[in-house]
């Protein structure tokens, strides 16, 4: 076979199909990031409740879940309210209200199987002190340099295209909705649909022409039902109502192929079929594999984790360089190290699609929004309970509520983007 030794340009395809998942509030991974989510919001409530400084809560909470049991781990600083002294005299982590947290969460989802029940489900609470070495990489770092430093080291993308209204990917966009029509349909406790389950699954992929995308040509939903009796074909009845409804901003290809519960029978569900583990879904969570992802997971952390915070930033600054109309496509790095405030790094990529330099909108963005930890925080208003509602459905792309949630998802930066760009272009 004959080499070829000139490939002349390479130009970036327009016309292809691609993928995205998302899972319900009720897949096991989902489930455990739920209840970390539940904890850190718990602990900022109780912050504010017992009149401690919300700077201060540091929380880095992992959950597992399987046949009716759970285990929470990790390390917390948290108000005196919730430590208890053990038998040697040691202040430690109370569990009581963790494990109510817990039940809390499993029954909102609506698990009430004999292989995993809110209410019978044993679980073990196995937090701890946060270590004194961690915490001086944050809390000493703002005596030297007037401003918290990184909670760790790590890259952070952000990612927004105008391909949805809300700009995000066209097939992780369709993907969620699905599925939170389908949630909303169960628990609205009327017809078929109220005898589905909490644990699902969805996927769909886009046919995209001229980098534009125009139809849906594969359609997959897994999803748990309560009555064994019914089978792929019954399944289908009930939720292909809901599935059009959640398409009805793209085109469903008319030989598109729909595979619902392909494997049949789904009645065991949730962490009874499954073990569960927080931040195991970072994909699902983000841009569902139209952009990079930096590695590390959102839910159970305080935003003083660049994870969380700087994924937030990053999402943030996107979507204003796309709603400025800067771009058409936009993806964003970051990267830390911990205990530096500032972020040693600011990529900007357009993809083809910018009206100006890259460098210059790295400069930009470095203008318009401080980037170190504490300076995320009070831009996007983090220090807030906001956090159980993001574990499920993606953390962007959604509508920033009245409570502060989702601020990341606004586009208030829009004009300052511009005013920066314009000045970096005078310079």
């Amino acid at each position: 076979m004959g080499s070829r030794e000139n490939y002349g340009v390479i130009v970036a395809r327009s016309s292809y199909l691609f993928t995205s998942e998302s899972v319900s509030e009720g897949h096991p991974d989902k489930v455990c990031d739920r209840i970390s989510d539940e904890i850190v919001d718990m602990i900022y409530k109780e912050a504010k409740k017992t009149g401690i400084d919300p700077w201060n809560v540091r929380v880095a909470c992992e959950t597992l879940a399987t046949t009716n049991r759970v285990v929470i781990a990790g390390e917390v600083r948290v108000p005196p309210t919730f430590l208890k002294t053990d038998k040697h005299g040691n202040e430690v982590i109370n569990p009581s209200k963790f494990k109510s947290a817990a039940r809390r969460a499993i029954k909102s989802i609506g698990y009430e199987q004999d292989g995993f029940h809110w209410k019978s489900a044993k679980i073990d609470v196995l937090l701890h002190s946060q270590s004194a070495d961690i915490a001086q990489g944050v809390d000493n770092a703002a005596d030297m340099q007037g401003e918290e430093g990184a909670g760790d080291q790590g890259i952070m993308f952000g990612y927004a295209c105008g391909e949805t209204p809300d700009l995000m990917p066209a097939p992780i966009y369709y993907a969620h909705k699905i599925l939170e029509l389908l949630a909303a349909a169960r628990k609205s406790g009327t017809g078929d649909a109220a005898k589905l389950g909490p644990d699902a699954k969805s996927q769909v992929t886009v046919r995209y022409e001229n980098g534009e995308p125009v139809e849906a040509t594969q359609i997959v939903l897994s999803t748990q039902h309560l009555d064994a009796s019914w089978d792929s074909k019954k399944v289908r009845q009930v939720v292909e109502p809901y599935i059009r409804e959640a398409l009805d901003g793209i085109r469903i290809a008319e030989d598109c192929k729909w595979h619902i519960n392909p494997t049949g029978k789904f009645v065991i569900g949730g962490p009874d079929g499954d073990a569960g583990l927080t931040g195991r879904k970072i994909i699902v969570d983000t841009y569902g594999g139209a952009a990079p992802h930096g590695g590390g997971a959102f839910s159970g952390k305080d935003t003083t984790k660049v994870d969380r915070s700087a994924a937030y930033a990053a999402r943030y600054l996107a979507k204003n360089v796309v709603a400025a109309k800067l771009a058409g496509r936009c993806t964003i790095q970051l990267s830390y190290a911990i205990g530096v405030a500032q972020p040693l790094s600011i990529y900007v990529d357009t993809h083809g699609t910018g009206q100006v330099d890259e460098a210059l909108l790295e400069k930009a963005l470095g203008e318009v929004m401080d980037l170190s930890p504490s300076g995320i925080r009070r831009h996007l208003d983090l220090n807030k309970p906001i956090y159980a509602k993001t574990a499920a459905y993606g953390h962007f792309g959604r509508k920033p509520g009245r409570d502060g949630s989702f601020s990341w998802e606004k586009t208030d930066l829009v004009q300052a983007l511009k005013a920066a760009v314009k000045n970096q272009i005078a310079a």
